[in-house]
């Protein structure tokens, strides 16, 4: 039996080149080392394939926010430090003692535990408004206590925090900036490796890039922030055309009935829905932007309800052959309008996407 050729349906086409082309951005914008983000399988795109193609801008290492993440990576043959950012845990405590990854500590008994049980490298996080993880800034007695800690401890290696409005707030990355700089003071040295920037904060310049950045969005193609420059795309979502038809004036189409046509339509079904990652949400009213996929050099409406499996677009022209491929973004419309049109932000399209769509990588 012949296998149907990984085109054939649905798949990601996935520019290695325009990555590094937006790590180099930051980088040159902030005159500092990378710590790549490589979380949820690289964003969705293939965590060691990304960290491969980033190895030529010599990271100082890579993130990610879970021991399984790690694994996968030194299995791809990575041999950099990662730092796991997810909080530190008791269980944990010897798994990742026996990888040599970075733990992030956040918590005074956790730090006790580590220090006590190895001198192994670790890096402190300090909560300055995320609310998540990390020692609170405002918390002065597990400040003092990790103070005394630290004292002692010869693996302190970094010290971190997250900005949690980079993209959209420049005062609060300011108040954060400072909450964490008077956090740091009540330490008994600077560590070697202090980090807080993201990709919105990174392309501030210099004020946040500290000893490296931790960049994420903006490497898989999404806008970091609303000035700025823009990185180029990354990821393109593509289907091809799996079935043609012309429905009259008051058919429907999809589950519920939800669309009804106004006149003879041609309906081109495409082969992708929500098991790949494309969101359900088509109905949302006239205040938000229309859900339009590229087909054919121009956008064409999605209408009707999203399936499992497969879409539906509305071709007023009727210029539609089976086989033809359409770009779901990553094309005409970009990663972050995509996101937009169905309420949503372009973290959350790239790591949605479908463990069963193949990944095409140049």
């Amino acid at each position: 039996m012949t296998a149907p050729s990984e085109t054939a349906r649905a798949w990601v086409d996935v520019d290695l080149d325009a990555l590094v082309v937006n790590a180099r951005t930051l980088a040159a914008a902030c005159d500092t080392r990378l710590l790549p983000m490589v979380k949820a399988n690289g964003y969705g795109l293939g965590a060691v394939r990304v960290a491969r193609a980033l190895e030529p801008l010599d990271p100082w290492g890579y993130g990610v926010a879970t021991l399984e993440e790690g694994l996968q990576l030194r299995e791809g043959g990575l041999a950099r430090p990662v730092l796991v950012t997810g909080p530190l845990s008791p269980d944990l405590l010897e798994p990742l003692l026996s990888t040599g990854f970075r733990p992030a500590i956040g918590d005074p008994a956790m730090l006790r535990a580590w220090v006590a049980r190895s001198s192994a490298p670790f890096h402190l996080e300090i909560d300055t408004g995320m609310s998540r993880g990390g020692l609170r800034w405002t918390d002065s007695p597990a400040l003092a206590e990790a103070a005394r800690i630290l004292a002692a401890a010869p693996g302190w290696e970094g010290i971190f925090t997250h900005f949690h409005s980079a993209d959209t707030d420049d005062d609060s990355v300011a108040a954060q900036w400072q909450r964490f700089q008077a956090a740091l003071a009540t330490l008994p040295r600077r560590p070697p490796m202090v980090h807080a920037a993201n990709s919105a904060a990174a392309l501030c310049g210099r004020a946040y890039a500290a000893d490296m950045i931790r960049p994420g969005i903006f490497l898989y193609g999404g806008a970091a922030r609303a000035s700025g420059p823009l990185p180029r795309a990354v990821a393109a979502l593509r289907a091809r055309v799996v079935a043609v038809r012309t429905v009259r004036a008051g058919e429907s189409v999809s589950y519920g009935a939800t669309w009804i046509a106004d006149r003879p339509t041609t309906i081109a079904t495409l082969g992708v829905g929500y098991a790949d990652g494309l969101p359900r949400a088509t109905e949302r009213g006239p205040a938000w932007p229309p859900r339009l996929v590229e087909l054919a050099g121009r956008l064409v409406p999605l209408v009707g309800r999203v399936t499992m499996d497969m879409c539906m677009v509305a071709v007023d022209d009727g210029r539609v052959s089976l086989g033809d491929v359409a770009t779901v973004f990553g094309g005409m419309l970009t990663l972050d309008e995509h996101a937009r049109s169905v309420g949503t932000i372009s973290y959350e399209l790239l790591t949605s996407l479908g463990a069963r769509l193949p990944r095409r990588y140049r």
